[in-house]
């Protein structure tokens, strides 16, 4: 047999290895779903939320190294039912304006798409840039914002949030049931319901201000009751 061949041969084995090795969504939840709803059901039940709730928000605080777990039942506000402490996360307070300035974006968020097969145990999408961060970018003429920004597990993480390996199996079994369009990400400086104002280093972005000033609108709602 040609070395061509051989080679050729040899590459589309490891490809189909890495496929057989892959595991679904589906696969992740029949196999980790019983055991992370187990822990957040008493959690659901606490705070008088049905499970699976009608939508989730996750709002991530920087300063407080905190991700905070908010959710809604059929009808009602949202209510607090569980936080996960960071475990590793880059950069300081601050959104993120360019690839590689390893800084966490903040701004609010959807999650796009889960990835069952992260390098870091699993992981959930966050879609920056959205179209606020283009936008803002354009007008600053910033090109190369960056990507692959990741809610995951382990406790390592270079721009993304490192939450661990229980907190992410619960979070993204949790996403898979309520279904992704009802999840909302808020990512903040600092928990903005305490603190007024910027609290942030000078950037040169006028827009800071039109930003903090969303984020505190949907913190409002997010209030202990």
């Amino acid at each position: 047999m040609r070395r061509g061949v051989v080679l050729a041969t040899v590459a589309l084995a490891t490809l189909a290895a890495r496929h057989m090795d892959a595991r679904s969504i589906a696969d992740v939840v029949r196999e980790m779903g019983p055991a992370a709803r187990d822990r957040l059901r008493p959690h659901f039940a606490a705070a008088g939320v049905a499970y699976p709730p009608r939508s989730v928000t996750l709002l991530a605080l920087k300063q407080e190294r905190r991700v905070e777990l908010w959710a809604a039942a059929a009808s009602g506000p949202p209510r607090a039912v569980h936080s996960y402490e960071v475990l590793a996360a880059s950069g300081v307070a601050g959104p993120k304006l360019r690839e590689g300035d390893l800084q966490v974006p903040e701004g609010v968020y959807r999650i796009p798409h889960l990835n069952p097969n992260s390098r870091y145990h699993l992981s959930m999408k966050v879609d920056y840039p959205n179209a606020f961060d283009r936008r803002r970018a354009r007008a600053e003429a910033r090109t190369r914002l960056g990507g692959d920004i990741f809610i995951h597990g382990r406790d390592v993480s270079i721009g993304c949030i490192a939450i661990g390996d229980p907190a992410i199996e619960e979070l993204f079994v949790l996403a898979a049931d309520v279904g992704l369009p009802r999840i909302k990400v808020l990512i903040a400086p600092r928990d903005l319901r305490q603190h007024a104002g910027r609290d942030v280093p000078p950037s040169g972005s006028a827009w800071l201000d039109e930003l903090y000033a969303t984020l505190r609108a949907e913190m409002a709602a997010l209030r202990s009751r």
